[in-house]
């Protein structure tokens, strides 16, 4: 061997030495706090205790079997302006909240509009006054017994900036980061943190990333909180079934269930417009039952729609043959999943038809261990009505979700305000 290869060889091996497994290059490339995640970013006890075959999920999942959505207290009200303190006063009250737990509902879904208290370009910066009122109303649902999933309910223009503002998804990353470490002590087995409902965006591939970004900024800010996530566009079972999972095993997948829109949005003035001009729409569906009503509609292509109802025979089976479809997806990654917004618009549904469907699909959602929110307390959904200016509950309504009314002692005065 030359003298030039002997000394090659030599270079080499000291090369070899210098860059191995414990060699000092590796300990001063390479240090510690470099490679290692921040104590955020690492697998929580939860999530550890799960991939371990733990049942912290499960457990946790347990809290959701039934409940139902607030969603017009810190959501929905248009302006931001309209969030003013008679209105987080009065909207919802003590007296709706007991009667809530006395209705037999386990969870609340809260829907809260971030646009109060989001300040662009520093959203990460949530003053003690932007919470004030939310903190109160987490501790009363939490007082009574109840868990609560904190749901981002954003409006249609802050969710296009997601659809389409990269920088504008790391604001909201940002945010959600602060509220959850704000939350970070609270109960974990009843707090969740739900980071979007329906995103509308059509894009699938760009949510799904986006989806990825916003649970990771949560973790950072509650290591050890469940989060929920879900599919694009309106949250159905098909943009659910479209995803995988996200790589934090410490999450629950939500869909929503509305189908088939033209019999629960019957009368809707939202969303597609013919909807409005839909009365009477029967459920079950068969080809015969839909003529009266499908005449009933001006346009011809909407009127085929009415027809294509019927012809699809929309029925228990059918109901449970879609969410089925979600069962198996879930089954197929071992996650669990919860249907958290079902219901069906009271204007224009036949009473009798409306209870049919909405038994339907909570049987179906039961039958197949996933538990569900319907959708709502009040309002046009809801599980109650107003008489006399108070909360009645429906009991044909109640008797659909299998459940049934309790006696309860309300802490509060009726509607007469917030305890």
């Amino acid at each position: 061997m030359s003298r030039f290869a002997q000394s090659v060889g030599i270079i080499l091996c000291a090369v070899l030495f210098w860059i191995g497994p414990g060699g000092a290059a590796a300990q001063r490339v390479v240090p510690e706090k470099a490679v290692a995640p921040s104590d955020a970013a690492q697998p929580t006890a939860a999530a550890k205790d799960t991939t371990a075959g733990g049942d912290v999920l499960q457990r946790r999942v347990a809290h959701l079997r039934h409940g139902i959505n607030i969603s017009d207290w810190f959501a929905q009200a248009g302006d931001p302006s309209g969030y003013t303190k008679e209105h987080f006063e009065t909207a919802i009250t003590a007296h709706d909240l007991d009667l809530i737990q006395g209705m037999g509902f386990d969870h609340a879904r809260l829907s809260v509009d971030p646009r109060p208290m989001f300040h662009g370009r520093q959203a990460d910066q949530i003053t003690p006054q932007d919470l004030a009122y939310l903190d109160a109303a987490v501790k009363r649902i939490l007082d009574r017994g109840l868990a609560v999933d904190i749901n981002i309910f954003a409006d249609a223009e802050f969710k296009a900036k997601l659809a389409s503002d990269d920088e504008f998804v790391e604001q909201f990353a940002d945010f959600w980061r602060a509220l959850a470490r704000h939350y970070s002590n609270l109960d974990t087995e009843r707090v969740f943190f739900e980071i979007l409902n329906e995103p509308e965006g059509r894009d699938r591939y760009r949510w799904y990333g986006v989806e990825a970004k916003l649970a990771a900024a949560i973790r950072e800010g509650a290591p050890l909180h469940t989060i929920v996530a879900t599919g694009a566009h309106w949250s159905d079972d098909d943009d659910l079934v479209f995803l995988e999972p996200l790589r934090d095993p410490n999450v629950i997948y939500a869909f929503h269930f509305y189908e088939s829109h033209i019999f629960t949005h019957q009368g809707a003035t939202w969303s597609s417009n013919y909807w409005h001009n839909l009365k009477g729409v029967p459920y079950p569906s068969t080809p015969e039952n839909v003529q009266a009503a499908a005449a009933e509609v001006p346009d011809a292509v909407h009127r085929l729609a009415v027809v294509r109802y019927g012809l699809d025979r929309w029925n228990a089976g059918r109901i449970d043959a879609e969410i089925g479809q979600v069962s198996a997806w879930a089954e197929h990654w071992g996650v669990p999943v919860i249907c958290n917004e079902f219901g069906v618009y009271r204007k224009n549904a036949e009473p009798k038809d409306r209870v049919a469907w909405l038994s339907d699909v909570r049987t179906s959602l039961e039958k197949h261990g996933i538990g569900w929110a319907m959708w709502e307390y009040h309002g046009g959904f809801g599980v109650v009505t107003m008489q006399d200016g108070q909360p009645a509950p429906d009991e044909q309504t109640l008797r659909s979700l299998g459940l049934t009314m309790r006696s309860y002692q309300s802490s509060g005065n009726q509607r007469s305000g917030a305890n």
